[in-house]
């Protein structure tokens, strides 16, 4: 129940995909006004500016149709990631993030949920890299220059050549690169999430006193979060007979959850950009959800060969659904 409440959680602030795994460190290009710079530079110089930069600021995240307001605090110190994200409204849930460990805080419920994060950004899931094989499936141009949250930024948009995939809009700030602002459109050309600095303050020094919580929690309930264990990459006999265009294999494992002693194979595929991870278990004759979405994100499920097979992504359903079906062992 605590895990899923976790799960909950983390998926709101960052889904299961793995963007920035893709991107990596990248060389700041030389200050330069936008049109001095190619879309590429300008997505390396995005991604140091995600990596590295302190920033604190007031959030708009849009999803489903419903908006909400996020205090962020981000302080990067000898390569540790510590973050404070409150949710303005609702029931205060804090998020305080230590390096791989955070912490979400629930005052109504007086609890503690401790977990484990990845390296991806809390906001920002879905960032483009600098290494997307544009022309291929994608074009990337820069559209023109806008303010966003009182600063001069450069707005770059990314097409997909098919349905398959979602686009991108992102405001880079012209000094620094940082993301001011991106949206994830669908083919009909609407914003399907959105994320947008309402004010924001870049490249100050901020005191990690800033990153205290604001409830005094020694008489909350802590609860950690089960550690999944990951057996190891492996190679499978599973695989799509039907991928769409530009997808490959990024990486195979199996692992098992807590309270199963069945092993999961999880398998990820990507285009550089849009990643799609495919789960494949034993079938234990539990109902399972056949179709399901959260924001961008969206899920099918489907028994083959006596193993349930679920596909979820940042992508449009019908991509999910193709890849999910087409799997068989060989």
């Amino acid at each position: 129940m605590i895990r899923a409440k976790l799960m909950k959680i983390q998926r709101r602030f960052l889904i299961a995909t793995a963007s920035f795994a893709f991107i990596g460190l990248a060389i700041v290009a030389p200050v330069a006004l936008a049109q001095d710079m190619s879309p590429s530079e300008w997505l390396r110089k995005m991604a140091s500016a995600v990596q590295t930069t302190n920033y604190e600021g007031t959030v708009i995240r849009i999803q489903n149709g419903t908006a909400e307001a996020l205090k962020v605090v981000h302080i990067v110190s000898d390569g540790v990631v510590r973050e404070k994200v409150v949710v303005q409204d609702g029931n205060g849930l804090e998020i305080i993030r230590n390096g791989n460990e955070v912490h979400c805080i629930l005052p109504d419920k007086k609890s503690v949920l401790v977990g484990e994060w990845n390296d991806q950004s809390t906001l920002f899931s879905t960032l483009p890299s600098s290494d997307i094989r544009f022309g291929a499936e994608y074009d990337v141009s820069i559209v023109r220059k806008e303010r966003v949250a009182g600063r001069k930024a450069v707005m770059l948009a990314i097409r997909p050549h098919d349905s398959y995939r979602y686009g991108h809009r992102v405001w880079l700030d012209i000094k620094t690169g940082f993301p001011l602002q991106t949206k994830l459109i669908d083919a009909n050309g609407e914003a399907i999430e959105q994320v947008s600095f309402a004010d924001i303050t870049i490249d100050q020094d901020i005191a990690l006193g800033a990153l205290t919580p604001s409830y005094n929690t020694d008489d909350f309930r802590w609860y950690d979060q089960p550690e999944r264990d990951v057996i190891r990459a492996v190679e499978t006999d599973w695989s799509s007979s039907n991928l769409p265009p530009g997808f490959r294999v990024i990486s195979t494992q199996e692992s098992t959850f807590p309270g199963a002693a069945e092993l999961v194979t999880h398998i990820l595929y990507s285009d550089g950009l849009a990643n799609v991870s495919i789960f494949i278990a034993p079938d234990t004759g539990k109902k399972v959800a056949e179709r399901s979405r959260v924001g961008a994100s969206s899920s099918f499920s489907i028994v083959i060969e006596d193993h349930v097979v679920t596909a979820v992504g940042e992508v449009p359903a019908a991509t999910v659904e193709q890849i999910a079906r087409s799997m068989q062992p060989d």
